[in-house]
């Protein structure tokens, strides 16, 4: 059965050093710190990869972070993986859950998760399954 959460965030976005001083100024790396709200409420802490490019509008990130807390009451903690690419100003994002990633009670939890951004606000909306664990099979 499909399932959707919704509700708000904030996060926090720490530039860290990178380990090659000789790395391409476009190269970033940050930390991820975000505060959850609504259906899903708890916390994650993850890293981020980012790549600028000389078009101005185009760049790209890689990030994992690992999410803690309940989720419409259930308790647990999971994975989100994020690829996304910014195209001359046009976005792109994909975050889902990586599999076999949820522990307690969201063992079996799968799905994708949807960003909003607007007048500098973050909003969700995560769309999932909780399928019976593979362990209680």
């Amino acid at each position: 059965m499909r399932n959707q959460a919704n509700g708000t965030f904030e996060v926090k976005l720490v530039p860290q050093s990178l380990e090659n001083a000789t790395a391409d100024a476009m190269l970033g790396r940050m930390t991820i710190d975000k505060q959850f709200h609504g259906d899903l409420e708890g916390n994650s802490k993850g890293s981020m990869l980012t790549a600028g490019t000389s078009v101005p509008g185009s760049a790209g990130y890689v990030a994992i972070e690992r999410v803690a807390g309940s989720l419409h009451g259930r308790k647990g903690s999971f994975t989100l993986q994020h690829t996304g690419t910014m195209t001359r100003g046009t976005p792109q994002l994909t975050v889902s859950v990586v599999p076999d990633s949820g522990t307690g009670e969201l063992q079996g939890l799968s799905g994708s998760f949807t960003i909003q951004i607007e007048s500098g606000k973050h909003s969700y909306q995560f769309d999932y399954t909780l399928e019976e664990s593979i362990n209680s099979i």
